[in-house]
């Protein structure tokens, strides 16, 4: 069977499923409306997708193609238009929901200079939690980016890399159910990139979130991910929906060797391409 042959079930009925059936995350009929009044412009149109828990999908597209918008949509950031259906673990989904996090490329910006990287970590839990139970979480969560040991540095202190990982670790203190994540390593250096590349794979499998991830790259797309998603047109919809057939372990060498690997890499290129048929 050939990659292409293994094309995900993105849910062809019309009606919504029970909330206990492992679907973490799920939309029907998702349409987005960009502008005001008349000067209202679709970007996405007819999006069917669900999600199972603790699934890694990649969205790539060519640039402009909505993939941020829909990003936005899904963490209650942007609304949908009418008769769109959005849930997540069976709740509709009508602003920001509980359990949802982004992570952005910017993370230098998103890090409070002043304070420590433990102290950037507990930010989003010092409302909700007594301080003994925000530092736990804190160093659990810097244990699984790999930077206990750097728990009392500054930003300034930190490597871009590292200051990443912060901001990866923040999210994970949250201990959210869905992780959005657009470009995050968009803006490092190469070496870095790909260190963090399998960093992600390993919390991913530790910390069980189901997590949502744009990039540009279809070399890391098709390296992190268990599911890939094209979205393709104007206006937008699916134009691949595609089930990883790679091993749960991977790494940046003997993984990137596999004809599986060069198979589903050059399916989702000529996809991008515009030659590719959808799926």
């Amino acid at each position: 069977m050939s990659v292409a042959e293994r094309a995900a079930g993105g849910g062809s009925g019309p009606e919504m499923q029970s909330s206990d059936d492992g679907i973490a995350f799920r939309c029907r009929s998702l349409a987005v409306d960009l502008g005001i009044a008349d000067y209202k412009r679709r970007i996405i149109e007819n999006l069917d997708i669900e999600v199972p828990r603790r699934q890694f999908v990649c969205i790539l597209g060519e640039s402009g193609v909505g993939k941020t918008t829909l990003l936005r949509v899904f963490g209650g950031l942007v609304p949908a238009a009418p008769g769109s259906r959005l849930e997540l673990n069976g709740q509709a989904i009508s602003g920001p929901p509980q359990g949802a996090v982004f992570v952005f490329q910017n993370y230098a910006g998103s890090l409070l200079p002043w304070r420590t990287a433990r102290k950037n970590v507990e930010l989003g839990l010092e409302e909700t939690l007594p301080k003994a139970e925000r530092q736990r979480r804190a160093m659990v969560a810097l244990e699984q980016v790999g930077l206990a040991d750097r728990a009392n540095d500054y930003p300034r202190q930190m490597s871009g890399g590292m200051q990443q990982r912060v901001q990866i670790a923040r999210a994970l203190a949250l201990e959210p159910r869905l992780l959005l994540m657009d470009e995050p390593f968009g803006a490092l250096d190469a070496m870095t990139r790909e260190n963090l590349q399998i960093e992600l794979r390993r919390i991913h499998q530790a910390s069980g979130a189901t997590i949502m991830f744009i990039t540009h790259d279809v070399d890391e797309a098709v390296l992190l991910a268990d599911r890939l998603i094209v979205l393709r047109g104007k206006p937008a919809a699916v134009g691949l929906d595609i089930v990883s057939p790679l091993p749960k372990e991977r790494d940046q060498i003997t993984t990137k060797e596999l004809p599986a690997f060069l198979e589903l890499r050059h399916t989702i290129y000529e996809m991008l391409r515009g030659h590719g048929t959808r799926a």
